[in-house]
């Protein structure tokens, strides 16, 4: 059985194993968006940092730790050196991990990193970012005579999450339900509400007939959001200077401005 205190033993391991302190580790992918199926692995993600001579080698170290993915646990992280540059870049996905709803462990200075990673979201990367995260699954799962539920999921939280950028121009929720209390088709919402039901009594690689009313928006929501991200101006932020200053506070190269 996984438990919180199973996930907890697994980053001491890692910290000891590859010498870093991991400053954040969360749940991300179907338990942190609420609709895991009875089978489903467990999605660790987490950021860490090196001593802060390793930064300043001629030999650069990898900036990834794929610790586990047995098949029911998948625990990997990144530097976070390589998680500002992302953010920098408005990579949704690390928008999405600071925002969990499920957090395993939290430090101050990541506090400080998310205070300032704030400022670096794009509405248009987001988009971007959903919107070719449905068309994928679309192309690949949604297109056939049956399919897995599940499956349906990959393609809706991207479309709604868009859908909550365009309204809101801000960073969507995490959680599936969260996205679900915005204004949308009655037919539709019921139909999800099916979906949901039928979702908590079927396996992963269970094969199912279409919802229509489902497979009808991905259809239609699809393109819509294409021309709406083509529109869209590029809002990222060029100016890296406090992500460049947030860094180099996490490793501890400065503090309170001054070099140690």
């Amino acid at each position: 059985m996984i438990t919180r205190e199973t996930i907890l033993n697994e980053l001491d391991k890692i910290e000891s194993a590859h010498n870093v302190r991991i400053l954040y580790a969360a749940e991300s992918g179907s338990r942190a968006w609420g609709f895991a199926s009875p089978d489903s692995d467990y999605d660790v993600r987490f950021i860490y940092v090196r001593p802060a001579q390793d930064y300043i080698r001629i030999d650069e170290i990898r900036d990834v730790i794929e610790w586990k993915d047995d098949g029911v646990l998948d625990i990997n992280g990144w530097d976070l050196k390589k998680a500002l540059g992302q953010i920098a870049r408005g990579n949704a996905t690390l928008f999405e991990w600071s925002a969990s709803p499920i957090v395993y462990k939290k430090t101050d200075a990541w506090d400080r990193v998310r205070g300032v990673a704030e400022g670096y979201f794009s509405q248009k990367a987001a988009v971007y970012h959903y919107y070719g995260t449905a068309r994928k699954t679309w192309a690949e799962h949604l297109t056939g005579e049956t399919v897995r539920y599940k499956k349906y999921f990959y393609a809706l939280r991207p479309l709604l999450a868009a859908q909550y950028i365009e309204r809101f121009h801000a960073a969507p929720p995490v959680l599936f339900d969260d996205l679900l209390k915005t204004d949308m088709d009655p037919a539709l919402r019921s139909a999800i509400a099916l979906l949901l039901e039928k979702k908590k009594t079927t396996t992963e690689g269970e094969s199912n007939p279409h919802i229509p009313e489902v497979r009808d928006f991905i259809r239609d929501e699809l393109p819509r959001q294409k021309a709406l991200c083509d529109a869209m101006p590029d809002d990222r932020n060029r100016d890296w200077t406090k992500l460049n200053r947030c860094f180099a506070e996490a490793i501890g190269f400065i503090s309170g401005g001054r070099i140690p």
